[in-house]
């Protein structure tokens, strides 16, 4: 049986952007995303450096709902 969408395993990114500050982004990840503070730092300077970086890995509909919520609060997301 094939799952679809289900069974894939996405990334969500997170963008680099010129608009939201550091910590802005870092207390986002926190709120939004449950993660502990240095993951969350962690991964707002890779974006920063890196130009992106995957902030959860799982399937579509559960990455969708946490691109969804950081999107509306400004930050550029994808799901790959």
């Amino acid at each position: 049986e094939h799952q679809g969408e289900l069974s894939e395993i996405h990334e969500l990114i997170l963008y680099n952007d010129d608009v939201n500050s550091f910590d802005f982004v870092i207390d986002t990840l926190i709120e939004v995303c449950s993660h502990d503070p240095l993951q969350a730092e962690q991964i707002a300077l890779v974006a920063h450096y890196k130009g992106k970086c995957a902030i959860k890995t799982g399937n579509f509909k559960i990455l969708k709902s946490y691109g969804n919520k950081l999107s509306k609060l400004g930050l550029t997301i994808t799901i790959e």
